[in-house]
């Protein structure tokens, strides 16, 4: 996943560039990247896996100069990509996944096309973007035809003189918001972005909407659709606290959440709340405020040089970063019932690892595992994020007790059956924990308080929206894997 933020400013925009670009780094952490357009192009890119994004690109700061420009933060692809076309040279960075990127690739490099960007996974997908717009009769027409050529998600920004295009993906399973102050525009998947840099939202963009920013303010280019399909994530797990998607606040909605699994706990005693540093310490509020038992903090997060856990590309990475950032606190544990609010439990090996056993190491009497969403039990298909079934602990959980891997699993996905309870008590059990006890999906849906068919459930149930799927490829979910590192 990445996190994508523009700015043109009447003076130079460097600084408000420079730290809008930085409140999304809790949505990557393999590499960051800003491009400046002063009287030429000035763009930079750093591997910020091991240093933060401010100290890296504090001294490149200093030297760019220019009124319009563009950052990004990135869990996958050296961004932004620099390209000159037959509109001009252009400075691009994106967010989203391209399921077809290969097929795609292929098919350019068969008419001639080269690419000279090379990720992880081979093609740097933002290239692969640029080099698909660039066949278009204009940029407009280019960005259109390349969101009917991807399966998957896509949201842009560009830059060039004309200022900074700005598309939403067609699917709308990611956010693109407009915002304004006296001397500037801006343009952010993060509304956190804006609160210190002055800027007031103007806009949410629609899903597959274009618009263009300038001097002059904003233009229209696209008209976008009233069908959304917003990643229902964002709100659970991925999204800052302070932003908002579709005027909807996350930290809102975690607390929400917290109140729905409290509302379902009426069976068991507790002494003490807590929650998982640091997305999950808002549900375990709202759980605390429902329940009326005390909020303490039995685990601490070592803020200074620690992510999130969840979103390095290497397992290793993953697993020493949960080991290393979260300290407990053995006054607080020992002896206590404690109920642990996690937001959700994607191969449940940190939580087991890193988090339940240092609770039981330090005395803790009981654990009640609480995540704020469904099971997980199918690969994100338009972001990396849950990246193949086989590591999803539920699918590990049905795998032990059908003894294979199934294609239809739709008996598990209904909480009152017998099959999902067995799930559950598996997954207690491999997690060493007293109790365990899921959201339920509607639940979750009220907690957010969109309808339905607004929202991306993909990874909870499988299933795409009929203008979703005439984009995505939907393949045999027991077979489907995304590409790991």
């Amino acid at each position: 996943m990445s996190g994508i933020f523009g700015v043109v400013s009447q003076q130079d925009c460097v600084q408000t560039l420079f730290y809008g670009t930085d409140y999304h780094s809790h949505l990557g952490t393999e590499y960051g990247g800003m491009a400046v357009l002063g009287n030429d192009f000035s763009r930079h890119i750093h591997n910020i896996s091991h240093t933060q994004f401010k100290s890296k690109f504090y001294e490149d700061a200093k030297l760019m100069k220019g009124n319009k420009g563009i950052g990004v933060i990135s869990s996958f692809d050296e961004q932004p990509i620099y390209l000159n076309s037959q509109f001009g040279p252009f400075c691009l960075v994106s967010n989203g996944f391209i399921e077809n990127m290969d097929e795609l690739a292929n098919r350019l490099m068969k008419e001639g096309v080269s690419f000279s960007e090379i990720s992880k996974a081979g093609v740097n997908s933002p290239e692969l973007i640029a080099k698909l717009i660039v066949r278009g009769s204009n940029i407009i027409d280019g960005i259109e035809k390349m969101f009917e050529l991807i399966e998957g998600s896509c949201s842009l920004l560009l830059l060039n003189k004309e200022g900074i295009y700005a598309a939403r993906d067609r699917l709308g399973y990611s956010p693109l918001i407009i915002g304004r102050r006296k001397d500037a525009w801006a343009v952010t998947s993060e509304t956190t972005a804006f609160l210190n840099n002055g800027f007031e939202i103007v806009k949410y963009l629609k899903p597959g909407e274009i618009v263009l920013i300038n001097e002059n303010g904003l233009v229209s280019k696209k008209e976008g659709r009233d069908t959304n399909q917003i990643c229902a994530f964002l709100w659970i797990y991925t999204g800052f606290p302070a932003s908002s998607y579709e005027g909807v606040n996350v930290e809102l909605v975690r607390e929400r959440c917290g109140r729905y699994l409290a509302r379902r706990d009426k069976d068991i005693e507790i002494d003490i709340v807590s929650g998982v540093p640091d997305s999950g310490i808002a549900h375990a509020l709202g759980y605390a405020m429902e329940s009326g038992k005390p909020y303490r903090r039995p685990l601490v997060k070592y803020t200074p040089g620690y992510g999130r856990s969840y979103t390095p590309p290497s397992q290793e990475t993953r697993d020493l970063i949960a080991k290393m950032k979260l300290v407990p606190i053995k006054e607080i544990i020992k002896g206590n019932r404690i109920v642990v609010c996690e937001d959700s439990i994607v191969r449940g090996t940190q939580l087991k690892n890193f988090t339940i056993k240092k609770l039981w190491d330090c005395g803790a009497k009981e654990v009640h595992i609480r995540p704020a969403c469904p099971p997980l039990m199918f690969p994100c298909k338009f972001n990396i994020s849950t990246r193949s079934i086989e590591e999803l602990a539920c699918r590990r959980a049905i795998r032990s007790i059908e003894g294979k891997d199934l294609e239809d699993v739709s008996e598990y996905l209904d909480c009152k059956s017998r099959k999902y309870e067995q799930m559950v008590e598996w997954v207690a059990k491999d997690l060493g924990v007293t109790t365990l006890r899921y959201q339920t999906l509607e639940d979750m849906i009220k907690a957010i308080g969109l309808p339905k068919e607004k929202l991306c459930l993909y990874c909870w149930t499988g299933e795409c929206s009929k203008s979703t799927r005439q984009k995505v490829k939907v393949q045999n979910p027991a077979k489907q894997k995304v590409p790991v590192t």
